[in-house]
């Protein structure tokens, strides 16, 4: 080959890597404008902290650039960045959970926010209390039970999608969502019988 066919090629191999360069970087670029909301409210279900679900979905994302290369063979992109995101946010509570110990019960001082000053203050009070007995028997929970339930009850994600952030079968996902359903209307009844 002769020299000038040599350079010739040589620009075509460096213009097709900086073409699938760009061609990576928009595909990032659409997955973080497609994604980012889901990513976000994926991390605050696990977290349950603004600043610690903000942290989550960055890192997210940050993975998602270290591993852009595999994007091309991901046949569900969705699902692919749900799946990092859920992993991050479980890796990050755990770390926040072995250096703080969460009390579980209420000291008496509940923090309220009124909804509307329409609403009566023991209507407010109400809920509040029903939400934080609803927030510890989810996470009383076991792992297997707690991860499908608040994909498919607070991120509305599909049993599909569930399936793939999770790596376990659509026919799983609808099992532990019923069984979690079914256990916390259990305890649900037990502690409404019990007063």
């Amino acid at each position: 080959m002769s020299e000038g066919r040599q350079v010739v090629a040589g620009e075509a191999i460096l213009q097709g890597v900086a073409t699938a360069g760009r061609t990576q970087d928009a595909m990032i670029e659409a997955l973080v404008r497609e994604h980012s909301r889901l990513v976000y409210r994926i991390a605050y279900a696990v977290l349950r902290r603004h600043h610690d679900a903000e942290d989550s979905t960055q890192e997210t994302f940050v993975r998602v650039l270290r591993y852009g290369s595999k994007l091309r063979s991901v046949e569900d992109a969705k699902t692919w960045v749900a799946r990092i995101a859920w992993r991050v946010a479980v890796d990050r509570s755990r770390r926040q959970d072995r250096m703080r110990e969460i009390p579980l019960e209420d000291n008496g001082n509940p923090l309220m926010e009124v909804a509307a000053p329409l609403v009566p203050a023991d209507q407010v009070l109400q809920g509040t209390q029903v939400g934080r007995v609803v927030e510890k028997l989810i996470a009383a929970l076991p792992d297997k039970l707690r991860e499908p339930l608040i994909l498919a009850t607070i991120e509305e994600l599909t049993p599909r999608e569930i399936a793939g952030t999770l790596g376990i079968n659509e026919a799983a996902v609808r099992s532990r969502v019923f069984r979690a359903r079914q256990i916390l209307r259990e305890r649900m009844a037990e502690r409404i019988n019990s007063r």
